[in-house]
């Protein structure tokens, strides 16, 4: 977990931050292996929510609404359906609606980008406190985590909380450090699905399930 956004966002989503070290918009990989597409051929579903994303499909570098397109990953992916990109209202009221996989992604003011982490503690827990708690009665998993810290560069590395919440885990700490490549692998390996790029040297979060 390293400055800037971007690759960490594409090292957990395709195993590979695909060679790009900054967040210049737009990027398009064609043809890329990635979490998404592993799940789609997998006979499974996947859908990215993010908050401020103008449509269904919206391709654009930023939005209205604090949208960053370099917080969301699957976008670059030209070879997914523009119908996994969608925007934060969509995510299901009715959460055995969700898909197989999803990732929500809050606007740079709640995300505490560019606004307080009281604001970004506001939003999660008035859009993920309902969605966390039926996890844990419904065999679903919750993992809330960051791109990076502020400030360490890449010189040192990043340190970052990673959360997990759902059911069948045991409370505490797990062993062993964890980073966006160790927490693709765990969701790969929950489907039973090969690591990609880096992730394939990753062993799964251990201990999380009973």
């Amino acid at each position: 977990m390293t400055h800037p956004s971007q690759p960490n966002y594409l090292a957990l989503f395709a195993g590979s931050t695909e060679a790009v070290t900054d967040d210049g918009c737009p990027r398009d990989f064609a043809g890329t292996a990635n979490l998404g597409s592993q799940l789609l051929q997998a006979g499974r579903t996947f859908a990215g929510y993010s908050e401020g994303l103008p449509g269904t499909g919206y391709r654009g570098c930023a939005g209205g609404d604090g949208y960053a397109r370099k917080h969301n990953p699957w976008v670059d992916f030209t070879a997914l359906p523009a119908g996994v990109n969608r925007p934060y209202p969509d995510f299901p009221a009715d959460f055995g609606q969700l898909p197989s996989v999803s990732f929500v992604v809050p606007n740079l003011c709640d995300d505490m980008h560019d606004c307080p982490v009281s604001t970004g503690d506001g939003w999660a827990a008035a859009h993920l406190d309902g969605y966390a708690h039926w996890a844990g009665t419904h065999n679903s998993l919750l993992i809330v985590t960051w791109d990076e810290d502020e400030g360490t560069g890449a010189s040192t590395g990043g340190h970052i909380p990673t959360i997990l919440a759902g059911a069948h885990l045991p409370p505490g700490r797990y062993a062993g450090a964890v980073d966006h490549y160790r927490i693709l692998r765990t969701v790969e390996a929950a489907f039973g699905l090969p690591g990609l790029g880096a992730a394939a040297a990753r062993d799964p979060i251990e201990g999380i399930w009973n």
